[in-house]
């Protein structure tokens, strides 16, 4: 169900996610990508470019096909400075070339159970199940409750003033 992506193992902050062929996974909520491009938020694209690259480097981002969609559709219609349609498809090239997580009939079912058993929004249990579809042991996401577990799935907000993407002196 994971297309794609690089086939070496590593670990960040802590975080240890391992596919079948050693690999570490942290799943990348759309927001996370929408900062990269976002001008309007100098410190959180910067950390969040800083983030994809790490884990894209190191071969341990994980996407959906429903965050590279809502990339899409935010960045050329919902940010203030929004995007050309072709730097955005450009984006989504470089993007869909790491490990995607299709969503299927079987991973929106079990987001659909998932909405009805945790009071959770539908498009965010799409976010979780693609995540736990896909291997991954945290996503990483401002939208979803920083903490909170499902199963073995650990939420983190990588944009917290504390944490451990916090943008260092001179970084923004």
């Amino acid at each position: 169900m994971v297309a794609s992506g690089r086939e070496t193992s590593s670990t960040r902050n802590g975080w240890a996610v391992e596919d079948e062929q050693g690999v570490s996974r942290v799943f990348l909520d759309t927001n996370v990508l929408v900062y990269m491009f976002d001008t309007d938020e100098p410190v959180k694209r910067a950390q969040a470019t800083r983030i994809f690259r790490t884990l894209a480097e190191q071969g341990s981002a994980l996407l959906s096909t429903q965050v590279l969609q809502e990339f899409y559709a935010v960045s050329t219609g919902r940010l203030r400075s929004t995007l050309a349609p072709e730097k955005a498809g450009a984006a989504l090239q470089a993007f869909a070339r790491l490990p995607v997580v299709t969503v299927t009939p079987d991973v929106v079912l079990e987001a659909a159970r998932l909405h009805q058993s945790d009071s959770i929004s539908f498009w965010d249990a799409l976010v979780i199940q693609a995540a736990l579809s896909g291997g991954a042991e945290v996503v990483y996401s401002e939208d979803l409750q920083h903490g909170r577990r499902f199963g073995d799935l650990l939420i983190e907000n990588p944009f917290l003033d504390d944490g451990p993407w916090a943008t260092e002196t001179g970084d923004a």
